[in-house]
């Protein structure tokens, strides 16, 4: 770790602490230990799955190119599948507001407005969020309210399992952002990459803590870390695992670049790229996504989660 990211990591855990100290969960102040509230991990006899999130989650906007991960992953796990995400979320619009959507104002609203007749103990919540709110028009590029920082962000993430656990939801996944600095989108010239990688990297260590700190006031909840940028980092660095098409694995340009270009020209050559276009993983990174997922749905263990509660 650079000097530059000690002392960013450094400030913004004291902002952090602040921010927690400040705010309340259900009326409880974080006595700033980490302890577990429960069984560190749920049965895993799960029947309904429930994901928010962007065009990384919105099984509609089809943004891979073809079939999103939680449609596969509730296959995988033969679990139902309530999606809320959307294209082009943010997790709140008064953090970030050049987005139309976002987790708090809209997406629990649609899901409580829905009334769906789910039971608690077999039904398990996901968020996947924060690509839209530090890139492009947002944080990364000043276009943020004043006095909004990327621990508003983090926090946002928080919010959202405290909004639901008040409505009865127990079991919880949080995703965080992927290393978007190596995105084709990022990677590009005159793009801020170092910012982009303390942006992401403060906020997904950010978001940890807090959760760390809010799981022991749940009683009975059951939050897990799903390690995105782990998971994305070693598809990039060990790519043969992971990508099985017919030409040679592609961590670094996009299926819409080589189609363009005519050098895809079979459906199969798709399954080599890690990236669909310059932001948007590919369906076979998607795929990943959803072994992985439907392996923590099912109550199996994956390298890639961790259970606080």
């Amino acid at each position: 770790m650079t000097r530059t990211s000690v002392l960013v990591l450094v400030s913004l855990t004291i902002a952090a602490a602040q921010v927690l100290g400040a705010r309340t969960c259900r009326g409880v102040k974080s006595s700033g230990s980490v302890k577990s509230s429960g069984s560190v991990k749920p049965s895993g006899s799960f029947k309904a799955f429930v994901p928010f999130g962007d065009s990384y989650t919105d099984i509609n906007a089809h943004a891979d190119g073809g079939i999103v991960w939680p449609v596969y992953a509730a296959g995988e796990a033969s679990v139902e599948l309530h999606s809320f995400a959307v294209a082009g979320a943010v997790c709140s619009t008064l953090l970030t507001p050049a987005g139309t959507d976002d987790v708090m104002g809209s997406q629990l609203p649609a899901y409580a407005d829905a009334n769906l007749d789910l039971d608690p103990a077999t039904t398990i919540y996901s968020l996947w969020i924060g690509t839209n709110d530090v890139g492009h028009g947002r944080i990364i590029d000043g276009s943020h309210p004043a006095g909004v920082s990327i621990v508003d962000v983090a926090h946002c993430g928080v919010d959202w399992v405290q909004k639901l656990y008040d409505s009865g939801a127990r079991n919880f996944i949080s995703m965080n952002m992927i290393p978007l600095d190596l995105t084709p989108s990022y990677t590009k010239p005159n793009q801020n990459m170092e910012l982009l990688r303390e942006l992401v990297a403060s906020g997904n260590k950010l978001r940890d803590m807090m959760l760390q700190i809010l799981a022991p006031s749940l009683p009975g909840a059951h939050i897990g870390l799903f390690d995105a940028h782990g998971l994305f980092t070693d598809m990039i660095n060990n790519s043969g695992n992971y990508l099985n098409g017919t030409v040679a694995a592609n961590t670094t340009s996009t299926i819409l670049d080589c189609k363009n270009d005519g050098g895809c020209s079979n459906d199969t050559d798709r399954d080599s790229f890690l990236w669909y276009d310059d932001l948007h993983p590919s369906e076979q990174a998607d795929r990943i996504v959803a072994r992985e997922m439907a392996a923590v749905i099912r109550g199996d263990k994956s390298q890639w989660m961790t259970w606080l509660s």
